[in-house]
């Protein structure tokens, strides 16, 4: 099992900044990518970023830019970097540790509220 406790949420006005910050505990041999995913009211959950043991990083359109992904070398924490938010970023951010190699392994944080007001 791993165990992920997001943090860092808030509220901030647009143009403003954020940084979250995930830290994962447990079998974390059992992972090799860490990221975040948020859901909005009356949406479905998205991928923001993810970023794999290697340093590969991915984002979605919507926050290229403007957003960056980190991880600690021991590959235990990971970061988001959140600049020049939008109201349309307001949502839950959750931390997702998982194994690209088996469904088995696929964790989530408790999530995170992130507020742009305009």
């Amino acid at each position: 099992q791993v165990q992920l406790v997001d943090s860092g949420g808030g509220l901030v006005k647009a143009g403003g900044s954020l940084r979250l910050s995930c830290a994962a505990s447990g079998s974390i041999f059992s992972i090799n990518t860490m990221g975040w995913y948020r859901q909005a009211p009356g949406k479905q959950r998205e991928l923001v970023a993810t970023i794999t043991n290697g340093g590969s990083s991915n984002y979605a359109d919507s926050v290229k830019g403007r957003f960056t992904i980190s991880r600690d070398n021991a590959k235990t924490t990971v970061q988001l970097q959140m600049n020049s938010l939008k109201p349309e970023d307001t949502a839950v951010y959750y931390c997702n540790a998982k194994s690209d190699y088996s469904s088995a392994y696929n964790y989530w944080g408790r999530g995170t509220q992130v507020t742009v007001s305009s």
